[in-house]
């Protein structure tokens, strides 16, 4: 889900409404695969896919091969960009106190590194992927978690994604509200500069253009699983024990 293109997010029925990526999938394939074929289209086509993203409402530019064995995704048209001017990150809902971050402040709260494979649910799967950025229960207990609390609803800058992970999923220590991606800050096209981590579930889970985390009394369903994706989107093999984690290691 969360890193190939599907058209822009537009009310079901309507014109333009999203079409099944599996469809897409099925229809494009094999053009698809020609193209992945020819070497000298990968070079720069990260910065193609963003261009044309925002040119082609279809989101089919989506489709097509990207750098490093990712996909470019997005819901929408076009995603504002951020960056140490004008980012921030708020969290609210069923807490303590209101936090809001600067890139400059998560960057100054202890770092933790996570390598692990990163896997959609159409397939692709990109091995040994390092993540790196701040433990998302080291937010929490900053923010302080009310009685009431119990999940969390993750909002997008780019107005439409949501998802959602339950308290005790976010305080495991393979969670991460990640700044950087294979060793270097994390792209706008990859969802930068913030992004969520949640490296024991399939990526739709990881929620790009991270802006908001709201804690709520309930599990709020989020943009796929309103679509029928199951609400956990565990990896198969997962540990889901509270605490359960891949290789972590502070940075």
């Amino acid at each position: 889900m969360t890193e190939q293109a599907e058209p822009e997010n537009t009310p079901d029925g309507g014109p333009g409404a999203p079409i099944a990526r599996r469809t897409l999938l099925g229809v494009l394939g094999a053009g698809a695969a020609g193209l992945a074929a020819a070497p000298y289209l990968q070079a720069g086509w990260e910065k193609v896919l963003a261009k044309a993203s925002q040119a082609d409402p279809t989101g089919l530019t989506g489709l097509l091969p990207n750098p490093g064995g990712f996909r470019y995704y997005s819901i929408v048209g076009s995603v504002p960009r951020k960056n140490d001017t004008n980012y921030e990150l708020r969290i609210d809902g069923l807490v303590d106190k209101v936090k809001t971050y600067t890139l400059a402040d998560l960057r100054a709260l202890p770092q933790t590194r996570i390598v692990h494979d990163v896997q959609c649910t159409d397939g692709w799967r990109v091995e040994n992927t390092p993540f790196e950025g701040v433990k998302l229960s080291d937010l929490l207990d900053d923010a302080g978690v009310a009685a009431a609390g119990k999940a969390l609803q993750f909002t997008s800058f780019d107005g439409a994604y949501t998802e959602n992970l339950t308290l005790e999923q976010a305080r495991r220590a393979d969670m991460l509200v990640a700044l950087r991606m294979q060793d270097a800050p994390i792209t706008h096209e990859h969802g930068g500069p913030v992004r969520l981590y949640a490296a024991p579930m399939y990526f739709y889970k990881s929620a790009k253009w991270l802006s908001g985390i709201t804690v709520t009394d309930r599990v709020v369903p989020g943009y796929w699983e309103e679509r029928g994706y199951d609400i956990d989107g565990w990896l198969d093999g997962a540990d889901k024990q509270a605490g359960g984690s891949g290789p972590v290691a502070g940075v």
